[in-house]
């Protein structure tokens, strides 16, 4: 069937040990899903259920650079274990979740953290503070297969060589399949899917020239400067 317009091109990413690519469908993340980070932003963890924020898919990006967005004068970093869907569904009870996970990656939330103030104070969406090109790069996907994450890997991030975050997987409030069974709950999930899944404390801003190293024990690591 002929389009009207030119199709857009498709979102992948690679996939680690294969010439393979892992197709992009929608990107969810969780926010405030480490106590810690949730203390610094200024909210009690023990009393909030999950919430969870879109990226557009076109947001994702896989490479050495990216630019400093635009609009804005305060960009900060968030690390984060990324969650690559192999198979979706709905109503998902937490062991079926567990068996839709297709890979991981290491992957970097950023927000123009102003523009999500602004928003905030006025009561309306994010969508301008998360959303944006190169809002989202991302490592290969690891194949779950391939993988030995543990409960207790650290997830870390480094900016020019000086520690910025430095945490565990284990101290998420919900865990991976947590996340997808709540998330099953009120959309349809389907394969290709990518779920960033919290960020621990220690987050800041970036500048231009800084160059950001995320790793995540037994996923693998992504480095990126931002120019």
């Amino acid at each position: 069937m002929p389009y009207v317009i030119s199709a857009p091109q498709a979102i992948t990413l690679p996939v680690v040990g294969s010439e393979d690519l892992f197709p992009v469908g929608t990107v969810y993340c969780i926010g405030r899903n480490y106590a810690a980070h949730a203390r610094e932003m200024g909210h009690d963890p023990d009393r909030e259920p999950p919430f969870f924020f879109l990226k557009a898919t076109s947001c994702i990006c896989h490479g050495p650079t990216i630019s400093y967005p635009r609009l804005s004068e305060d960009v900060h970093h968030e690390v984060e274990l990324v969650v690559a869907l192999g198979q979706g569904g709905s109503d998902l009870s937490e062991g079926d979740a567990a068996n839709c996970i297709w890979g991981y990656g290491v992957g970097l939330d950023l927000t123009r953290r102003d523009l999500q103030a602004e928003a905030k104070a006025m009561g309306r969406p994010w969508d301008v503070g998360k959303s944006f090109p190169g809002a989202a790069p991302c490592s290969a996907i690891r194949p779950k297969s391939d993988c030995v994450l543990r409960d207790d890997a650290g997830i870390r991030l480094e900016v020019n060589g000086q520690s910025r975050q430095s945490g565990r997987i284990d101290q998420m409030i919900w865990r991976v399949n947590e996340q997808i069974s709540y998330l099953s709950r009120a959309f349809d999930l389907v394969a290709g899917d990518l779920i960033f899944t919290g960020t621990p404390a220690g987050v800041g801003p970036v500048v231009r020239g800084d160059r950001m190293v995320g790793s995540i024990e037994g996923v693998g690591q992504l480095a990126v400067r931002v120019v």
